[in-house]
């Protein structure tokens, strides 16, 4: 088992290139599936998340080559509507393929999908939107057999929420549908908008992405494209916060400002002084940081949910008290304990999380139990006096490509053991 080992106190100091999006990457690399042809997905991140999309596609049929973070798959032959358990638990993403093998072939069989254990997350509202596109679900024991007997028809998807992963799937499925799809209440997300760009650079005809009503005019047959994945604004917002603990001073390239506003208003209001000139985005922090305050996780564009462990870490070291409030998940203080252990001071009641700063976290044995809290963690240890040793990379594999090195390029003592 693979451990992190953080020396902290370490300032940061210097320029870091931000990966591509893993929450643009996993719903474009389900939506090739739609395509008779070849797509090649630039700016792809090299995670264990997209690891296993790609084996998927070359279990359904596809042919896929990864390199250099250039993606490319031929979904021309397609030949299986299953996937298998295995499969499908390998991550929560894996539920996208359900809108893109009924696209294509019009039947889906699978089961429910894995991932971080970060609270309650059904797929009622992925099943009910594609119910209304025409397609029949037969829940087996947990197994989805799931057809379209008529055809796909466009349908009106009112979501209950904006859900993320339920927009994507109705906009995947929505596109070899005939007739037109009005989701409302979409989700608004800039992985959203990548997603619709994507598909319209394949031939789909899908308006309105990054508002909350998205229509889609179905089309018979999508053709691959090129396509470039925008940046990770959550590894970005990570990266912030790991200059943040040190009283560093970063520059990040390849972001887009624009999707970081939330996350850029909260560093200011800690002392960060944060300056963005095109495609890259300066961070310079002061010794000791302000208490951010209230943090409220929303939908987009809201303060993102995926941003707040790592920010608690910044919470946990600054001077004051801060009130955290999750409004998305409500299982996602699992780090709290690994924060807790290397001397922070919170309590936690329900979805609020109460953090009184304290001036020095120190070094102890922790372990992840989700992506973003493994994140925390090392936020945390890169503040603590000695040394941190963090178990449990398999959670951190899942969304950051070579964590270590992007560390240790800023100046941080970090290395995987």
């Amino acid at each position: 088992m693979s451990r992190l080992i953080i020396n902290g106190l370490k300032r940061l100091n210097g320029s870091a290139k931000v990966q591509g999006s893993k929450n643009s990457s996993l719903p474009i690399l389900s939506a090739a599936v739609l395509c008779r042809g070849e797509s090649i997905i630039h700016n792809c991140p090299d995670l264990s998340d997209v690891r296993a999309s790609i084996n998927i596609l070359r279990f359904i049929g596809c042919k896929v080559s990864f390199s250099g973070g250039t993606l490319v798959c031929d979904s021309s032959s397609i030949r299986s509507c299953y996937i298998p358990d295995l499969l499908m638990r390998e991550m929560r993403s894996s539920i996208l393929f359900l809108g893109a093998l009924l696209g294509r072939l019009g039947k889906a069989e699978m089961c429910l999908p894995g991932g971080c254990e970060i609270g309650t997350r059904p797929i009622d509202l992925h099943l009910k939107a594609l119910e209304e596109l025409g397609v029949e679900i037969r829940d087996d024991h947990g197994v989805f057999h799931c057809t379209a007997p008529n055809g796909l028809c466009g349908g009106k998807i009112a979501l209950s929420f904006p859900s993320v992963g339920a927009t994507e799937n109705a906009m995947i499925c929505a596109c070899l549908a005939e007739g037109t799809t009005v989701i409302s209440n979409a989700a608004r997300e800039p992985e959203i908008v990548d997603l619709a760009d994507f598909l319209n650079s394949c031939g789909a005809n899908v308006y309105g992405a990054g508002d909350d009503t998205i229509m889609i005019d179905g089309v018979s047959r999508l053709h691959g494209a090129v396509h470039t994945i925008i940046p990770d604004r959550i590894a970005a917002a990570t990266w912030m916060s790991c200059a943040a603990v040190t009283s560093g001073r970063v520059i990040l390239c390849d972001v887009i400002p624009a999707h970081l506003a939330a996350v850029t208003a909260l560093f200011e209001n800690c002392g960060c002084t944060v300056t963005s000139s095109g495609n890259t985005m300066s961070v310079n922090c002061p010794y000791r940081l302000a208490a951010p305050g209230v943090v409220r996780t929303m939908p987009y564009p809201g303060f993102p949910t995926d941003a707040q462990a790592p920010i608690m870490s910044m919470a946990a070291v600054s001077k004051g008290t801060s009130l955290f409030i999750e409004n998305i998940f409500e299982n996602r203080y699992h780090h709290v304990n690994g924060l807790l252990r290397m001397g922070a001071n919170i309590k936690v009641e329900g979805r609020a999380a109460v953090i009184q700063g304290v001036p020095l976290l120190h070094g102890a044995q922790v372990s992840a139990h989700d992506l973003r809290g493994a994140a925390a963690l090392i936020t945390a240890g890169l503040a603590a006096e000695g040394v941190t040793a963090i178990s449990g990379l398999q959670y951190l594999d899942r969304g950051y490509e070579d964590p270590e090195e992007v560390l240790s390029e800023l100046g941080a003592d970090v290395k995987r053991v």
